[in-house]
């Protein structure tokens, strides 16, 4: 009876454990993109000099981070439980939780609601367009979870919203306009990233492909390199046009100094497809490939010198 009491809380604590591993903390990456706003608002809403200004701006695009952070949480458990039977199926899908069976599926519906609910009614309470723009990611993502999923090129181009809806919210939460440029950018490079997923998962599973995913039957892997090829051309071109068109930067084109990051950067995740065949997983690259990490991070030292110094 004495043990009764010291052995209840490890169920607990795996269940609470399974609960946050199936919401996929790698995947919470995606939802910085709320602070690209906050990065290009270069006017004079805030200042270097005065941190007073500047605090309140990030608190609110932290707050959007975090709504968006249980927003996709809750998207991730419906798509597993709707997923299950298929995941059990693929050598590492089979492990999540759900499919695994450390999650029980009523659980997980009870915890997506929660999230969803928390996540809009935050998002409203927040900013009245930032939650509309929550409810727009939310009802895409959930229409992409049952339906365009299986949708041969809407299944990409859903997740490609996704990400652009994440840039969106980021603006809305502070009210601010950003240059239409890079939301193209934005909904080209995730275009990029989602068409290199679908050949990464094509070229792994070879002859099982339709069963681990339905457009996996329809897509054939020279189309994708098709494609694949013709969205990079577009992510270098487009934003290339936009470091010297775009309104909101310096006029003297300085921007133009990071294209070089965003070309190797592409260059560099299309060999890692084709090579190291690793876009099945797009979060492990961004956060384990030391050239990738490298690249952002001269990319957002290099912008941002230029934004700092040319506005002063």
């Amino acid at each position: 009876m004495a043990y009764s009491h010291s052995t209840s809380p490890l169920p607990m604590a795996n269940t609470v454990r399974a609960l946050v591993y199936a919401t996929r903390p790698k995947q919470w990456t995606k939802n910085l993109l709320v602070y690209l706003a906050l990065f290009f608002t270069v006017d004079d809403t805030w200042s270097l000099s005065d941190l007073t200004s500047l605090m309140p701006l990030l608190g609110k695009t932290t707050l959007a981070f975090i709504i968006f952070t249980a927003l996709s949480g809750a998207v991730y458990l419906v798509n597993d439980i709707i997923d299950a039977e298929r995941d059990r199926l693929h050598r590492k899908k089979r492990l999540r939780p759900i499919a695994s069976g450390l999650l029980s599926v009523p659980l997980a519906w009870g915890a997506a609601a929660v999230l969803m609910a928390g996540g809009i009614n935050s998002a409203f309470v927040l900013e009245p367009f930032f939650g509309l723009t929550s409810v727009a990611y939310t009802t895409t993502m959930v229409v992409y979870t049952f339906l365009l999923k299986r949708l041969i090129l809407l299944d990409v181009a859903s997740i490609s919203a996704g990400f652009v809806l994440r840039a969106v919210a980021g603006a809305a939460v502070l009210q601010v306009p950003i240059s239409p440029w890079l939301y193209i950018c934005t909904g080209l490079g995730a275009l990029f990233i989602a068409l290199s997923k679908r050949r990464s998962e094509l070229a792994l599973v070879g002859d099982e492909a339709a069963g681990q995913r339905d457009t996996l039957g329809w897509y054939t892997t020279g189309f994708l390199d098709q494609l694949i090829s013709v969205v990079a051309t577009s992510v270098v071109l487009t934003y290339s046009l936009y470091t010297f068109t775009a309104d909101n930067l310096p006029d003297n084109s300085a921007m133009m100094l990071t294209i070089p990051f965003v070309v190797y950067a592409i260059f560099r995740y299309m060999y890692l497809v084709h090579s190291r065949h690793l876009g099945e997983n797009p979060e492990d690259i961004i956060i384990t490939d030391v050239p990738i990490i490298v690249t952002v991070l001269g990319w957002l030292t290099t912008a941002g010198t230029i934004l700092v110094i040319c506005r002063v």
